[in-house]
């Protein structure tokens, strides 16, 4: 069963940023949102994760930046653990790609954990034991939810970030997840990179807020977060 504290893994894709000197004051004027992550609503109610009890992510842009920072370790956590243990008769190529994520994913994770310095949350505990890690078609289909969410929950918070120069990192962020989405949906099934499921009539994407984003992550996420404080609009 994989049931673990996340590890602070720090693949060579990521090394640039995670080297880049970053002050806090300075990544409060020009940085923004994380991603987002994660799977199936499942069994997992609101009150098991949105609760005035728990891991407190705070209020504001630094409680938003720390709901990111919670779904990138997370996301992090995911894709680490594809790579150490690949599914079966995983390709060069599929493995190739899935580190690249694997690396984006750490090192958005290690950019928020250091910009956030004390005000960070701690290093969460996930439980992936309902994913058959073997398994291709349960890898992608997970990798796909995970990557789906992750841009809807950008979507989602965008609006609630105060101050405006978050939003250009926020959005460059949310350009890296609908790629990795994009390719993963393409190796799942060629040419579903876009279709209804992803885009609406309209042309644009979903959009999820943090409450109903946390319920999904919540069946995978073992450490309970208090959300409470986050700012809804």
């Amino acid at each position: 069963m994989l049931h673990n504290e996340i590890k602070e893994d720090q693949p060579n894709g990521s090394q640039e940023i995670l080297t880049r000197p970053v002050s806090r004051r300075n990544f409060f004027g020009m940085a923004g949102l994380g991603a987002a992550v994660i799977v199936t609503a499942a069994s997992c109610k609101k009150d098991d994760i949105i609760n005035n009890s728990g891991v407190n992510l705070g209020s504001g842009d630094a409680g938003i930046l720390n709901y990111a920072y919670a779904l990138e370790q997370l996301e992090a956590a995911f894709y680490t653990q594809i790579i150490a243990t690949p599914y079966a008769n995983i390709s060069a190529l599929e493995m190739a790609y899935l580190k690249d994520i694997r690396d984006h994913e750490v090192a958005h994770r290690e950019f928020f954990k250091a910009a956030l310095a004390s005000n960070a949350i701690q290093s969460l505990e996930v439980d992936f034991s309902s994913i058959d890690f073997t398994n291709r078609t349960s890898v992608l289909a997970t990798a796909k939810a995970f990557e789906d969410l992750g841009v809807s929950a950008y979507n989602g918070a965008g609006k609630l970030i105060s101050n405006p120069d978050y939003l250009t990192l926020a959005g460059k962020i949310v350009s890296v997840e609908a790629r990795h989405a994009a390719w993963i949906r393409d190796i799942i099934s060629m040419g579903s990179f876009a279709d209804m499921s992803a885009v609406d009539g309209n042309g644009l994407d979903k959009a999820r807020m943090p409450d109903d984003v946390l319920t999904i992550a919540g069946t995978y996420i073992k450490t309970k977060l208090n959300a409470s404080n986050l700012p809804t609009n």
